[in-house]
């Protein structure tokens, strides 16, 4: 990401306009949050912020949300944001409520998610003096978002706020933080600063040369085996349709990221599936083998390409991504273009379309999809159900429609490969960072996001206990969320890694004790359902969607159950292993 240096534009001019009365800072912020039509601020209350929160109770501004602790509500912001486009905004207090937002932050940053947090501060004079609860939260954030500030001056506030959500909104998106020490939000103003913004460090062209589209053009026109790869970007921009119909014209597979499923319906003919470590047989063998790669949107990140000598070797690279900086980071390419990836499309639409020759290509791709589908066997233990199952039913249950978020671990690799996903948005999930505890409150972002929508949250046992205090929320909002625990009573993942690279040796990776999560629920208002019982599955599963409130499922898995095929860390594509 484009990073500009930590200072405060304070020489404009002081008399923009006046206002009859004075207000305080924290009016200013609220006034500010308003204006950027700001619908929720999720937050968590303390000292350094009393005065912001004292102006947020008498005023008619956005709804806040009371989460039970910081990092769910960044991870909700984070939800929220995915799904709706619009920026999230958090609000902490000073010390540890900033030091607890910092995972969220960090994971906003990774995933390109645009944030607005401001995180409360001691009051100026005690700054730097070691005053209860301060925490150098400028030092710590710098590396983890796309610009931070600290107000000194009240007259600041309004233009701050301002640039901040243009910064979050620009180009690669990203988290912005706002320092706010206690005073400013106490001492008051009838003036201030020009609210113009002027960034010119974050003034992105999105619009591709000409010549660099017919450069591309060209290049489709002499391929024999092209391939996309639809990234993040794709969803971001919101460009689905665009890519559907170019890819239609000229007959092109289609393999995504992670954060790229439902670029293309899970179902399009075209469509190979996710690519990379635990990604398809056909998407990897298609990425070994194409001749053209057509990257819109992907930063070739090491779950993709964990060995990038050996990525794509035959091809001609082509990578489109609205950040620079992303250009050449990982995979060396033919054709860089800098642009926002609808806008390529859009432009690409408009040639000549020319005639294309891919039909052995396809049938190359067809025989890879055929030969080593994504599949899983039956259970063996009629005790545990196959969670690969659950989410394919799950997904018939919702149509295929459903807001699904994900904790991290393995339950998260086979919603990626079993859940049918339409369209943008619907993958809720921690990608770059790969954040425990993510799932339960970025599905309640989501669900903020979208009322009427069916919102899914699948969670392991162990990420589940990380922010499952979040569940309070569900009865006190009434939201009808269904909590789907893949329950294995290990750290699935790590427990895998350990079978496979560490000669069985399971440290500390399986849980002796377990509450009973299901009183759990219930002591939170949710109702309860156990499958502890294979041949219960479907029923229980029926009934649980059918139930009008929140839900939590607990599914009994096999504490063996791996995620496969996989691809081993550092090895090529093409070297897959646990092929059915």
């Amino acid at each position: 990401m484009v990073k500009q240096e930590k200072v405060l534009d304070t020489a404009s001019h002081d008399t923009t306009y006046t206002e009859q009365t004075l207000k305080s800072g924290s009016q200013l912020l609220l006034d500010a949050l308003i204006e950027a039509q700001v619908d929720y601020i999720f937050g968590y209350p303390g000292g350094a912020v009393l005065p912001l929160y004292d102006t947020l109770y008498d005023d008619n501004g956005p709804k806040h949300i009371l989460y039970r602790h910081e990092q769910g509500a960044t991870h909700a912001a984070e939800g929220y944001a995915r799904v709706s486009g619009k920026t999230g905004v958090v609000i902490v207090t000073s010390g540890p409520g900033a030091t607890n937002a910092i995972t969220g932050i960090a994971d906003a940053y990774s995933d390109s998610l645009p944030l607005v947090i401001i995180t409360g501060q001691v009051a100026s004079a005690g700054i730097g003096k070691d005053a209860f609860q301060e925490a150098d939260i400028l030092s710590m954030t710098t590396p983890i978002t796309k610009h931070n500030y600290q107000i000194r001056n009240v007259k600041d506030i309004p233009k701050v706020v301002k640039e901040a959500f243009h910064v979050a909104n620009s180009g690669r998106k990203g988290p912005v933080v706002i320092d706010f020490p206690k005073d400013m939000g106490v001492l008051s103003t009838d003036a201030v600063h020009d609210t113009t913004v002027y960034t010119p460090g974050y003034q992105v062209n999105t619009t591709p040369h000409v010549d660099e589209i017919k450069t591309l053009h060209h290049y489709l026109a002499n391929a024999k085996k092209p391939l996309v790869l639809a990234g993040a970007g794709i969803n971001f921009a919101r460009a689905n349709s665009e890519l559907v119909t170019w890819i239609e014209r000229y007959q092109i597979p289609v393999v995504t990221t992670l954060h790229g499923l439902g670029a293309v319906p899970h179902d399009h003919p075209l469509f190979l599936g996710m690519g990379g470590m635990h990604g398809s047989y056909a998407s990897n063998m298609a990425l070994t083998e194409c001749d053209l790669l057509i990257n819109f949107g992907s930063r070739f990140d090491d779950r993709l390409a964990s060995k990038p000598d050996a990525f794509a070797p035959h091809a001609t690279i082509v990578h489109i991504d609205i950040d620079p900086s992303e250009i050449n980071k990982v995979i060396n390419t033919d054709l860089g273009i800098v642009a926002d990836v609808k806008e390529v499309l859009e432009q690409l639409l408009l040639l000549e379309t020319h005639s294309t020759h891919h039909e052995p290509w396809l049938n190359e791709v067809e025989q890879y999809r055929t030969q080593h589908p994504l599949s899983y066997q039956p259970t063996d233990n009629p005790l545990y159900s196959k969670p690969q199952q659950a989410i394919e039913y799950i997904g018939h249950l919702t149509h295929g429609d459903a807001l699904v978020a994900t904790d991290v671990g393995q339950h998260q690799m086979w919603v990626a490969q079993f859940y049918p996903f339409k369209t943008h948005g619907q993958l809720i999930t921690s990608g770059g960072l790969g954040t425990m505890g993510f799932g339960i409150p970025a599905a309640i972002g989501a669900k903020f996001a979208q009322p009427d929508a069916t919102v899914v949250a699948f969670v392991g046992d162990g990420g589940f206990q990380m922010t499952n205090q979040e569940m309070a929320l569900l009865n006190e909002y009434k939201l009808d969320v269904k909590i789907v625990l893949i329950n294995n009573g290990t750290l699935g993942m790590v427990k895998q890694w350990q079978d496979k690279f560490f000669d069985q040796r399971f440290s500390h990776s399986v849980f002796n004790g377990q509450p009973d999560f299901l009183k759990m629920a219930e002591s939170y208002g949710v109702k309860g359902f156990l499958i502890d019982h294979a041949n219960d599955l479907e029923t229980q599963l029926t009934a649980a969607f059918n139930y009008d409130g929140p839900a939590l499922i607990d599914i009994r898995i096999s504490p063996v159950e791996a995620v496969l095929p996989m691809v081993p860390s550092g090895k090529a594509n093409h070297e897959m292993e646990g092929l059915q």
